[in-house]
């Protein structure tokens, strides 16, 4: 599988033995930035990909960089390159969002690790977007009543409750209830609350 790396960073060497190192590994496509504002710039258009930022950039720092891949959403995994003994500044970095560090200098194996690391969560937050893009777009195929016997349903309460409240008879709440396990495609009600639940019916 291919790889996505994004190497942002304003001194010049050090992108380029990035992506020297970074090279010998044929899975890896490297994209660099001269700066956090060119990156930026660009970010909302990158494929999803692991992001290896210096703190420390002329214009937007690495925790500008960090705080904007926060605010857009964006499907980007940070890992923080600092200096040796900057370990407070990287703290601050982990706290706005990034995953891990790489204290310079580093080397290959560990570099090599880090990413590894980087994009297991990146996959993993995938995986949790989509499932819960697919939770979201069956909910939407429930009709307004429906959603409302099912959020019954979560509170944990019986038929008869869901009926009086919603000034139905019980026969109409099973009628409604068969429908959305139908157009949920599942078969018991667990199932039909987990949907629920992945597609933020429920806080």
């Amino acid at each position: 599988m291919l790889k996505q790396i994004y190497i942002v960073d304003d001194d010049e060497p050090v992108r380029k033995s990035l992506q020297s190192l970074l090279n010998m590994r044929s899975e890896f496509i490297i994209s660099t930035f001269s700066s956090g504002d060119e990156f930026l710039a660009a970010a909302q258009t990158l494929e999803p990909g692991v992001v290896l930022l210096d703190v420390h950039m002329t214009g937007a720092s690495g925790i500008d960089v960090l705080t904007a891949i926060s605010a857009r959403d964006l499907p980007l995994i940070c890992v923080i390159i600092t200096g040796h003994g900057n370990i407070s500044m990287a703290v601050e970095a982990m706290k706005a969002g990034a995953i891990d560090f790489l204290e310079k200098p580093y080397d290959h194996g560990s570099l090599i690790t880090t990413i590894e690391r980087a994009y297991d969560r990146l996959q993993k937050v995938e995986a949790d977007a989509a499932r819960v893009l697919a939770a979201q777009q069956s909910i939407a195929r429930l009709a307004p009543r429906e959603v409302d016997v099912l959020m019954g349903l979560i509170a944990g309460k019986v038929n008869k409750v869901i009926a009086h409240e919603l000034d139905i008879s019980p026969r109409t709440v099973e009628v409604y209830r068969a429908n959305l396990m139908t157009k949920l495609h599942v078969r018991s009600l667990p199932d039909a609350l987990r949907i629920a639940f992945a597609a933020g019916l429920v806080d």
